[in-house]
């Protein structure tokens, strides 16, 4: 029995045409189920963490658990999730990009330029990340934008309000492009390390500890897989790990985001500007790390859910 990394190489795929892009269909819609549920799991988290990066007035005066029971009693159960239809839009797509790109920038490092090993893993799931950010950038900034509104006090009536004002009131298209810079250079390192942890955790368990760890593959018993709960497991770890590294970038993109929504919205143009103004004005406790303790609270869950249900959908779409 071979492991996974070792059997899901394109000579296990049926070498049609035909075949060969049904592949790439059912490794598109795995990796956008698997975003999709990973989002929707950390919604109301992902939704508090913005309120307190951007500084949102009606909350900033609180904390992240004192964040959380506020945000009900002020807009109703429904406000923990406000954004979260625009995030759906967004993250089905970003999902499927990712995953699907990480496995082909994986195979074309691997064969074509001759990066073996764990670090083609790192570069592989860096420049995943920030083609799937590219893709999506502008669902994103939207999502954002409906997120950091408060009940009495909206800018926007909706996802299609919000791109018709932005393009309006913004300067067109690149309106929709505000924080572009310190997405790409911040999801660099995260998605770099998030499939680089998660990937060498998956190696090291399968190949030292196959019984204790592993089990076979569901629609391929020749591939070995980890179990369940050790996937979740090394995916929270990954998770955990690449949000310490890229936070202060990830506030610094919110920020921008926001744009003309934040009254300061003028000293947030650049990705040095905004660093430099958040930490002059509110150190980096306060400042560059508000909110991190939410972060590690929902990028654990949420990397465990992803990976580990992309791992099931790649064996239910029979994809190892």
């Amino acid at each position: 029995m071979t492991s996974e990394a070792a059997a899901s190489t394109p000579a296990a795929i049926s070498s049609t045409p035909a075949n060969r892009d049904y592949y790439w269909v059912r490794s598109f819609v795995a990796g956008g189920v698997a975003g999709c549920c990973a989002k929707s799991t950390i919604a109301p988290l992902d939704r508090v963490k913005i309120l307190l990066q951007a500084q949102n007035p009606h909350y900033k005066h609180l904390g992240v658990f004192s964040t959380i029971r506020a945000v009900p009693k002020k807009e109703g159960f429904l406000g923990l999730y406000k954004g979260n239809g625009a995030m759906m839009v967004r993250i089905f797509p970003y999902g499927a990009i990712q995953f699907m790109a990480f496995d082909k920038y994986k195979k074309l490092l691997r064969k074509q330029i001759g990066i073996s090993g764990h670090i083609h893993r790192l570069v592989a799931g860096s420049m995943a990340g920030m083609t799937a950010v590219i893709f999506t950038y502008p669902l994103d900034v939207i999502r954002a934008r409906l997120a950091f509104q408060v009940t009495g006090d909206h800018r926007y009536t909706g996802i299609a309000n919000a791109f018709h004002t932005i393009y309006l009131k913004e300067g067109g298209v690149l309106g929709f492009y505000r924080g572009l810079t310190p997405t790409l250079i911040g999801m660099a390192p995260y998605a770099g390390f998030s499939f680089f942890t998660y990937g060498t955790l998956k190696t090291l368990g399968l190949k030292h500890f196959p019984e204790r760890l592993g089990r076979p593959s569901s629609d391929n018993p020749d591939v070995l897989v980890l179990k369940t709960h050790v996937n979740l497991l090394c995916g929270g770890v990954a998770g955990a790990i690449a949000q310490t590294i890229s936070y202060p970038l990830d506030v610094a993109r919110r920020r921008m985001q926001l744009g003309a929504v934040l009254p300061d919205s003028e000293k947030c143009v650049s990705l040095s500007k905004t660093l430099k103004y958040v930490y002059n004005e509110y150190g980096i406790k306060k400042g560059l790390y508000r909110g991190l303790s939410l972060n590690y609270i929902r990028c654990v869950p949420s990397q465990a859910v992803a990976f580990t249900t992309y791992e099931f959908m790649k064996q239910t779409l029979h994809l190892n």
